[in-house]
């Protein structure tokens, strides 16, 4: 095996950042950090516990009470986001060597996602400087507006697929609406995260605005939920951990945004453009190896087209190009961790005993090492199947027939499930009518995910609280307040009159 795809300097440990400076744990733990490829433990980061939550919570809150970031002009903070911007799109391609070398993304996909990265700081830059608050006017009486306010220290905690791309995510409106902040990336993949502290130092971002602490969920993540001072968490990760936060965050009261699970369906009727589809629902769950939230992981194929697709999409996954994570021709990486990696085998295993296996099943030839699946397709999927119920989050895809439009949409809509759905047909009435019925954060049709940022992004049922994106954002990150100017007589009850 070659080490060309190892990036140079490494770091031989991963520290926390804590009030503009890098720091170990207070206690000196720290975790091994592995890569995917030889599941070797190539780095250490510092192991956050409660106390190293409490010291970066207390600097995050001195520099939204003390600091000058929550009392900036708008357009004084967008211009520090367009640096940060500036200076994400000039690093692209040391970021996406970083991400890929981690979290076993190939390293293509990992450039798109570090400009998005960019494209995120500079969207809710422009829209801080753009945002109109509501004024409601009563000719001669009354008017009434809205004051926005910062809310103080959000707590974000973000997964390990695309890591850095959904870091900014956060990051980007947290910061962009003036509050303060504290990450806690996960633990498998802390070496992105590692690089925002020196790119926001140069972008001039104040000292204490952004803090970072590594460690376990049930250490650092548990902590930074349960902080009084930490009035808001943005969460994405697995449905059952987002349930395990909202107990924990309910006696604080606090304001939470969970992006979660989920088991999105793609439609195809007969009458869809078959090859679009095809490759459409292909990149749609073994692109980013098919650890992304919003994959179409159950295909539902209108019946009599349905042995042609099998047959063409088994045929096409088989082509799907699995190598190094590095190589710019690979489509389909190593999954994060060994722990994840044994998750998603036992899927297939469970598959093969449910459906009918058309395509891979096992490791891909010629990778006797490291979290390797060969894309896998399982066709005549029961719904009572356990592959087509719960989310796998790996290269595996279920195909189940349908045979008319209200069995279609009982199908999609049968899941605890509902963040994502791809519907392809050229019946316009039929898409609309689709769209409007299935049970889903967002809908897709005719169409891959393509993200317009303006647009909501979140699920309902098991798959999500809140929504972010655009306005959303805006409105998670920021206390609302309504003022009320009486500009006639005063017209009111008057009690205890003489």
């Amino acid at each position: 095996m070659t080490d060309n795809r190892i990036p140079a300097d490494l770091p031989d440990h991963i520290q926390h950042y804590i009030d503009g400076e890098f720091v170990d744990s207070i206690d000196g733990d720290t975790f091994d950090v592995l890569d995917p490829v030889t599941n070797e433990n190539y780095t250490t980061a510092a192991a956050g516990k409660k106390a190293d939550i409490d010291r970066a919570v207390a600097a995050a809150k001195r520099a939204f009470d003390e600091g000058p970031w929550p009392k900036m002009l708008p357009r004084e903070r967008s211009r520090v986001l367009h640096r940060i911007a500036d200076l994400v799109e000039s690093r692209d391609k040391r970021l996406a060597e970083l991400e890929s070398y981690d979290s076993g993304l190939p390293i293509t996909q990992a450039l798109g996602q570090a400009r998005r990265a960019a494209e995120n700081f500079r969207f809710f830059a422009d829209l801080i400087v753009a945002q109109a608050d509501d004024t409601f006017k009563v000719p001669g009486r009354q008017i009434n507006y809205v004051n926005r306010k910062p809310i103080g220290v959000a707590g974000l905690i973000t997964p390990w697929n695309t890591p850095f791309m959904l870091e900014s995510w956060k990051l980007g409106p947290a910061l962009a609406t003036g509050n303060t902040v504290v990450l806690k990336p996960a633990e498998f993949t802390p070496l992105s995260a590692s690089l925002w502290a020196g790119i926001f130092e140069e972008a001039g971002l104040p000292k204490g605005v952004f803090n970072l602490v590594n460690g376990l969920g049930e250490d650092a993540g548990d902590a930074l939920v349960k902080h009084p001072d930490v009035p808001l968490i943005s969460f994405t990760g697995e449905s059952r951990t987002g349930q395990i936060i909202f107990a924990n965050a309910a006696p604080y009261l606090k304001g939470l945004s969970m992006e979660l699970g989920g088991k999105s369906p793609a439609v195809v009727f007969a009458d869809a453009d078959l090859d679009a589809a095809i490759n459409a629902t292909i990149f749609g769950v073994f692109s980013l190896n098919g650890e992304r939230c919003t994959a179409g992981s159950r295909i539902l194929v209108e019946r009599s087209i349905y042995d042609e697709f099998v047959e063409k999409y088994a045929a096409q996954a088989k082509r799907v190009k699995v190598g190094f994570p590095h190589d710019p021709s690979t489509e389909v990486g190593a999954l994060v961790h060994p722990e994840h990696y044994d998750k998603v085998m036992s899927y297939v295993e469970i598959g093969k005993t449910e459906a009918r296996l058309v395509a891979g099943g096992g490791r891909p030839d010629g990778f006797e090492t490291g979290n390797y699946v060969a894309p896998t397709v399982f066709a005549d999927v029961s719904p009572d199947a356990r592959i087509f119920q719960e989310e796998i989050f790996g290269p595996v895809v279920a195909i189940t027939p349908f045979d008319t439009d209200e069995d279609a949409l009982e199908l999609a809509n049968n899941t605890r499930y509902g963040l994502a759905a791809y519907i392809w047909t050229n019946d316009l009435k039929r898409a609309h009518n689709f769209a409007g019925n299935v049970e889903a954060g967002m809908v897709w049709l005719n169409s891959n995910n393509v993200r317009d940022l303006r647009t909501p992004f979140g699920g309902v049922k098991a798959s999500g609280l809140g929504h972010e994106g655009g306005y959303r954002s805006i409105d998670f990150y920021t206390d609302q307040q309504a003022v009320h100017i009486n500009l006639g007589e005063v017209h009111n009850p008057v009690f205890g009159k003489q």
